[in-house]
């Protein structure tokens, strides 16, 4: 992901050429999210899967370490989803190199037809270009919140999910290659040089075909001062479900975390799932106020310092309350 004051220039000339906006997710009947019985999140064993990943070392596309850990992913997913599907694919950069990706995508309640897509990325940025010393902003990025926590919160709530499953599908994807875009001190611009992994799905989806009511994005969801707003682009194709996940954390007490603010547009791969693959699409993201998205954004210092347990657990809470509420547990 991108600086933000050149993804909103890039992100509105995107939208302002958009011929049409996707269907938002249908309207259904008033719920009260309060009440809405939803499986267990153990906030520990999410940050435990947020050290697992660490403890491969640094997620580059390539790498021996991005390589078990994206074993490991795929691993753990298969213990509690009916599916694990690895797509391979390869990917240029921004520098004309090539490197290999892998999303893993992984399913509950394969054989049912409505589904509902939730995401992260789980590769970790080669280089901390945003680092305040610039003896370090071409050493890697430990990624502990942009990437392992939005993907710790999908793993743990696929434990919790495995033994509550909703009335419909979800597929639950890891982006490859989200992060590997224009570093700073490119003189090349180019927004395409990232969201790799998720321009590739939605032009080559794991199934023919493939579509979901709706689709959940998690993008550095662990911030130790969680504040998450409206983002332009989840506004646009996503209306209704992002007043619908905001109306929900504000009926649950989490109003100062999910903030009824309208921001900027932000270039993530729920943009890509949008626009390519049809399906409306909600970015969670940090937005910390006057800086990029939280301090240590694409620095050396994004360490396990970075990651709250309890901004997992909101995250998965509201999720999973507007989830079960639209699509309760099967009895």
């Amino acid at each position: 992901m991108k600086s933000k004051t050149l993804l909103i220039a890039a992100c509105l000339l995107v939208l302002a050429g958009c011929k049409h906006k996707q269907t938002d997710t249908p309207s259904v009947p008033a719920v009260d999210y309060t009440q809405v019985q939803v499986p267990a999140f153990d906030a520990d064993s999410a940050y435990a899967f947020v050290e697992a990943q660490l403890a491969f070392g640094n997620r580059i596309p390539g790498t021996k370490a991005w390589e078990r850990c994206a074993d490991y992913l795929a691993a753990q997913m298969g213990r509690w989803c009916d599916t694990v599907i690895v797509q391979r694919f390869n990917a240029t950069l921004w520098d004309g190199s090539t490197v290999p990706g892998r999303n893993i995508i992984a399913s509950i309640n394969r054989q049912a037809s409505h589904r509902v897509l939730l995401a992260a990325h789980w590769d970790s940025r080669m280089w901390a270009d945003h680092d305040p010393d610039e003896n370090l902003q071409r050493k890697p990025v430990p990624g502990a919140n942009d990437g392992a926590s939005g993907v710790a919160t999908l793993m743990e709530m696929a434990r919790g999910m495995s033994q509550m499953p909703p009335s419909v599908g979800v597929d639950i994807i890891f982006f490859d290659v989200e992060d590997q875009g224009l570093p700073e001190w490119s003189e090349v611009y180019d927004d395409n040089t990232w969201c790799k992994g998720s321009q590739y799905w939605a032009q080559n989806r794991h199934v023919p075909y493939y579509t979901a009511v709706y689709g959940i994005l998690f993008d550095m969801v662990g911030a130790p001062e969680p504040r998450f707003t409206k983002e332009q682009v989840s506004r646009y194709y996503a209306p209704g479900l992002t007043d619908k996940l905001w109306s929900v954390a504000a009926a649950l007490g989490y109003g100062n975390i999910f903030v009824n603010q309208s921001t900027d547009a932000i270039l993530d791969d729920h943009l890509y799932v949008n626009q390519i693959a049809g399906i409306p699409m909600v970015d969670i993201v940090q937005n910390s106020p006057n800086i990029s998205f939280f301090r240590h954004w694409h620095t050396t210092t994004d360490d396990l310092n970075s990651v709250n347990r309890e901004a997992l657990r909101t995250v998965a809470t509201v999720t999973m309350k507007t989830l079960y509420g639209d699509y309760p547990a099967e009895k």
